[in-house]
């Protein structure tokens, strides 16, 4: 009993300390042999189902960014057309790649991210932190222009509805060439980080999680050899004895290395189609079931979001050479694309959305042997 009593008191304050990393979103990139550069991500959120739609933004559109006072922001027009996935059905795009190649995603970034104080004064460049991701696909090519664009706006605390607070995010945004950064709004400062890994989790910043990575320099994708102790020999159990410590559980700590882990031993891809197959081979392992360590950080459920499968309420993947944008659900691993070299982001001049799920039911093909074809065996 008092073992039992102890694990329980383990279990609580474990669930205690790790409330503020309950938003579990992984992010990984691969590179083929013919330079294509493939990110992709996945979309964790256990308090309740975030309403994501596919979102096509036209080239010519206009956003007015959000202020915390309610004063029009920032107004600027799409020089890119976009394709991504939005949340709230608000028009907040969580991720998405522009007609350039550039993929930009959101990541919640509890207990770090620290807009610093408004100006009233500044409302004129001022944008929600909700925008960035909107902002930066809409203008950027390369992630030289994503530096210069963070320079000429602010980003102020904009309670976001939903949540009751400004929405604590850091961003990744990674161009066709393979460049990537991470922008982190810390201290009241911006900060944007080169990404040389290409990887992103959540909380705490960046930089805490690539100096985390010496933790793990012993990990290989190399069996360990076998050793002698004494007169004895001992050999490994089975394969992926060089991966012993890798961390398995679902903070973004854990989460991080063991993203870089599968990503740097990721199987030579020739191209962007074959990196998609590895991408989410890699991404199905932060899938996180509804209950395991997902839910809303008061446990406070709410109501009338939808019903949940999973945490992992969607995977996105952008091929950044190839202009394409893939996703699957919750509700239906099929996977979907959208070629966004086949549309004309000037033939349509409102934003368009499309459900991610037209019907929340698995695709699934019935392959049932009814009687035998004559001659078949």
């Amino acid at each position: 009993m008092k073992s039992q009593s102890l694990i329980g008191v383990c279990l609580a304050l474990a669930t205690t300390l790790l409330a503020p990393f309950a938003r579990a979103c992984t992010g990984i990139t691969l590179q083929a042999r013919d330079g294509a550069v493939v990110y992709g991500r996945t979309l964790e959120w256990g308090a309740f189902d975030m309403k994501s739609r596919l979102m096509y933004v036209p080239r010519g559109h206009e956003f007015v960014g959000a202020t915390p006072d309610g004063k029009p922001g920032l107004r600027w027009k799409t020089q890119y057309g976009i394709v991504g996935i939005d949340v709230l059905e608000k028009g907040i795009l969580a991720d998405g790649i522009n007609e350039a190649g550039m993929a930009v995603g959101l990541f919640y970034h509890p207990g770090y991210a620290d807009y610093g104080k408004y100006d009233p004064q500044d409302a004129a460049h001022t944008i929600a932190p909700t925008q960035v991701v909107n902002y930066l696909l809409s203008r950027c090519a390369t992630v030289a222009e994503v530096r210069e664009a963070m320079s000429k706006v602010d980003v102020a605390p904009v309670v976001e509805k939903a949540l009751g607070f400004p929405a604590p995010i850091h961003v990744i945004a990674t161009e066709p060439s393979g460049k990537a950064v991470v922008i982190e709004f810390l201290d009241g400062e911006v900060v944007i980080l080169d990404n040389p890994l290409g990887v992103i989790t959540n909380a705490p910043t960046f930089e805490w999680h690539m100096t985390n990575l010496r933790n793990y320099i012993n990990l290989s994708p190399v069996a360990i050899p076998k050793t002698r102790v004494g007169p004895a020999d001992f050999k490994p159990l089975g394969a992926g004895s060089g991966m012993i410590g890798l961390p398995g559980d679902f903070t973004p700590p854990s989460r991080f290395v063991r993203a870089v882990a599968f990503s740097v031993t990721a199987r030579p891809t020739q191209d962007g189609p074959e990196t998609l197959y590895e991408v989410l081979r890699i991404l199905d392992n932060f899938n996180v079931p509804v209950g395991a360590a997902e839910g809303s950080d008061d446990d406070t459920p709410h109501q009338g979001m939808g019903e949940l499968r999973s945490a992992t309420l969607w995977t996105s993947i952008s091929d950044t050479k190839n202009r394409l944008f893939y996703y699957h659900t919750q509700h239906n691993r099929r996977v979907r694309m959208v070629d966004l070299k086949r549309i004309d982001f000037t033939s349509f001049d409102k934003i368009v959305y499309r459900p991610l799920d037209p019907e929340k039911t698995q695709d699934i093909q019935d392959v049932t042997l009814n009687a035998p074809a004559k001659g078949e065996r």
